[in-house]
Order: C-alpha cells, then sequence, then structure tokens
C-alpha cells in the first residue's frame, strides 16, 4: 500500500517550498535592482555620448565654417578670373587677326613699294640704255669723220 505521508512532513515541505519562493523573490528583487542600474548606466552613457556627439558636432562645424566660407569666396573669385580669362582670350583672338589684318596690307605695300621701284628701275636702265646707244653712235659718227 501507499504510504501515508505523515503531517509532519508536509509542513516541512510547505515551510521549504515557501523559504525557495521567499528566496526566489529576494535574488529576483536583486537581480531586478541590478538590471535597473545597468538600464541607469546605459541612459547615462546614452546621455555623456549625446553630449560629446553634440560637442563634437559643434567644434566640427566651428572649424568647418572659415574653410567652407573660404571655398565660397575662391569659388567666387575663380569665376570672376574666368571671366577675365574669356575676356582675355576674346582681346588676343582680336589682336592676332588685327595684327594678321596688319601684316598682310603691310606686306602687300611692300610688293607694290617693290614692283614700283622695279618698274621704275627698269625705266630708267632702258633709258641709259638707249642714252648710251645714242651716245655710242655719236662716238661712231665723230670717229668715223676724224679718220676720213
Amino acid at each position: 500500500m501507499g504510504e501515508r505521508k505523515a503531517p509532519g512532513k508536509k509542513e516541512d515541505l510547505k515551510k521549504f517550498k515557501e523559504e525557495i519562493v521567499h528566496q526566489f523573490h529576494i535574488i529576483s528583487e536583486d537581480v531586478i535592482s541590478q538590471v535597473k542600474q545597468v538600464a541607469e548606466g546605459v541612459a547615462n552613457v546614452d546621455e555623456k555620448l549625446d553630449r560629446r556627439f553634440n560637442e563634437l558636432k559643434t567644434e566640427i562645424d566651428n572649424k568647418t565654417q572659415p574653410i567652407a566660407q573660404a571655398v565660397f569666396e575662391l569659388s567666387g573669385r575663380v569665376a570672376v578670373l574666368d571671366n577675365k580669362v574669356v575676356a582675355l582670350d576674346g582681346k588676343v583672338d582680336r589682336i592676332h587677326e588685327e595684327l594678321k589684318t596688319e601684316i598682310k596690307e603691310t606686306r602687300q605695300e611692300v610688293l607694290a613699294a617693290v614692283k614700283f621701284s622695279y618698274a621704275e628701275l627698269d625705266k630708267r636702265i632702258t633709258t641709259l640704255e638707249k642714252e648710251f646707244l645714242e651716245l655710242k653712235h655719236r662716238v661712231e659718227k665723230i670717229e668715223t669723220r676724224s679718220i676720213s
């Protein structure tokens, strides 16, 4: 037959159960307390990280703002210089064309002067040749008279 449990044992088991439940409550309260401390620590670290992030962001902004301003000013200056370069390029092209035209005109004038000088020299040489021939002819006449 089955063993009957003694009434004292039942009470011991009940006390043992209550003591285990009590110990569980104590342990769980301690674990909950520790979890709360960890959560507070995480919250503190999160706040510190947010503050540090904001400090670093402000510091970076303070240091990069002058650089951004300088880049903006330089880009404006580059645009002005670019416009000046384009203007100078246009002037150089215009001056090049003007010089080319002037050189062409001067060349034509020099060629005309050379042609004129050549024509004038040719005319003078022809005149001198005619005069020489006339003189030669006269000298021959004179020589033929003196011989006869």
